[in-house]
């Protein structure tokens, strides 16, 4: 836990005033933007705490009975929708907010037009790995934030940014205890809430990932279908590492992540035939989570690339994804290159 010198905890609110200084384009209508972000994510947990308790589990449906589908064709779960409705309505009322855009939703929606304070875009995914609520598995919520362009020529236009241009990112996991990770740029720090004072109380600043360990994250379930390069790698890790590589997957990306961000190692999410662009979203998870890698010492490519230098084509593009240690991601591309 870290305490002040005066012996006080410090904030979530009160670090990002603080750090916003160093940042060049933090301002105080910045810090006011995050604080809706951990306002909604504390709503969020509160409904994922009640799940059995509350009608909140399970798939949502329409009003002719059918299973609602999102715009990947992906049946949403009734969490999906609350999560959903409680980041775009609390987002809403921060006047700073021009545009939103949700994995859940088919197009961004514009909140408050540039020329009258609207300057920030925030983008995310409301409940990553939300078909695991009702098995009490972890699941999070993931977010970005960037600046509008001034004079864009449409809405869409102005969302498709490269990664690098990130102004913040962030993830929230709704687990064992409800935790924050978020970096603008200078360091990754980590929160945990506080059920009994309802704040987000800072635990780690400047959260280093390992540069290697012997573990990594993977469906090999799809192995068959994943590119060569892939079938190689962890052919090779189980078999030439003398038994001491483990695999950990839990199936919720962010849960996955965060393991790999304490404990080190390799999360793998590669093309199938099925998928061969890849299945996770660029935009609401492969960038934010990159932006967060990197400032915490790993990296994460597409398998060509680096992520962040992207540029996204299209709102709800999809990607490939090697995430980690510099180390475990440089040994995984030996074999994919």
């Amino acid at each position: 836990m870290a305490i002040r010198k005066d012996g006080g905890f410090v904030t979530m609110q009160q670090h990002v005033i603080s750090s916003q200084a160093e940042h060049i384009k933090a301002s105080g209508e910045f810090s006011w933007l995050l604080s809706a972000i951990t306002l909604s994510t504390k709503i969020i947990s509160s409904y994922v705490r009640r799940a059995g308790l509350i009608d909140i589990i399970g798939e949502a449906h329409s009003a002719d009975g059918h299973n609602q589908t999102n715009v990947q064709g992906e049946i949403v779960q009734k969490l999906d929708l609350i999560a959903n409705d409680t980041l775009k309505r609390t987002l809403g009322y921060r006047g700073n907010v021009g545009i939103v855009a949700s994995e859940e939703d088919n197009d961004p929606k514009v909140i408050q037009e540039l020329g009258k304070g609207g300057k920030y875009i925030v983008m995310f995914d409301p409940l990553d790995g939300s078909s695991n609520i009702d098995t009490n598995v972890s699941v999070g919520t993931i977010f970005t934030i960037l600046e509008r362009i001034p004079g864009e020529k449409s809405v869409t236009q102005g969302v498709l940014q490269p990664g690098y241009k990130q102004l913040a990112a962030g993830y929230v996991v709704y687990g064992s205890s409800t935790v924050m990770v978020y970096t603008v740029g200078h360091g990754v720090h980590m929160f945990t809430l506080d059920p009994q004072f309802g704040a987000y109380l800072l635990v780690k600043e400047n959260v280093k990932m390992p540069e290697y360990a012997n573990q990594y994250s993977c469906n090999e379930a799809y192995l068959h279908t994943f590119p060569e390069g892939y079938g190689k790698y962890l052919g090779w890790a189980k078999d030439h590492k003398g038994g001491q590589c483990s695999m950990r997957y839990i199936g919720s990306l962010v849960a996955d992540f965060h393991r790999i961000l304490l404990k080190g190692g390799v999360f793998l999410y590669p093309p199938t035939k099925k998928n061969p662009e890849g299945k996770l979203r660029l935009m609401y998870e492969a960038n934010p989570l990159a932006f967060i890698a990197e400032q915490a010492g790993g990296a994460a490519t597409d398998g060509r690339g680096r992520v962040l230098d992207i540029q996204p084509t299209s709102l709800h593009q999809r990607t490939p994804l090697i995430i980690g240690g510099k180390k475990n991601v440089d040994e995984v591309m030996k074999f994919v290159r």
